[in-house]
């Protein structure tokens, strides 16, 4: 078993504090504007709960285990047996261009969710912690997953030798 931790780059801190300073001002505008009342009311309710439920989604490790792939986040799992892994491989940050989030977080503690990749006009899951160190995961239903790792080659490696030697995969 092979675990790969999550770290946030300095990029990725910044856009977290600058998400941060945006709700904040937003929060004293509404009180300017408006003294406080339902207004900051609403929009704080809204603010905690979007906050609560995109942190319980923010990815912390990556796990190559016995049986397959696992994706852990705070209260999200993810798992890919090796059996049902089509593909794998590294993706250059250039090729990330063409993918725009859809119902995702954008550099809150990382960058995850469903994107949408205009090149392929096709949905993929996200669970980075940075914009780069790519690796895509296509399982045998065409489902894609983009997977920020410190060592992309390392993980693409691992799961390459576990997918070949499983035998129940017939490629």
């Amino acid at each position: 078993m092979f675990e790969y931790r999550y770290t946030l780059d300095s990029h990725t801190k910044y856009r977290t504090v600058v998400h941060f300073l945006l709700f904040i001002a937003v929060a004293v505008g509404l009180v300017i504007l408006f003294n406080g009342g339902y207004m900051l009311a609403w929009f704080i309710s809204i603010v905690v709960a979007v906050l609560a439920l995109m942190t319980l989604s923010i990815p912390r490790e990556v796990i190559v285990g016995q049986d397959g792939v696992d994706i852990c986040c705070i209260s999200d799992y993810t798992f890919i047996p090796y059996n049902e892994i089509a593909s794998i491989r590294r993706v250059e940050s250039e090729q990330m261009k063409w993918i725009i989030p859809v119902f995702a977080a954008s550099g809150f503690f990382g960058y995850y969710g469903i994107w949408l990749n205009l090149k392929g006009m096709e949905f993929v899951k996200m669970y980075a912690s940075r914009w780069g160190n790519f690796v895509e995961i296509t399982d045998i239903y065409e489902d894609k997953y983009f997977i920020s790792c410190d060592n992309e080659c390392d993980l693409v490696q691992r799961v390459l030798e576990r997918v070949s030697l499983n035998p129940d995969n017939d490629e």
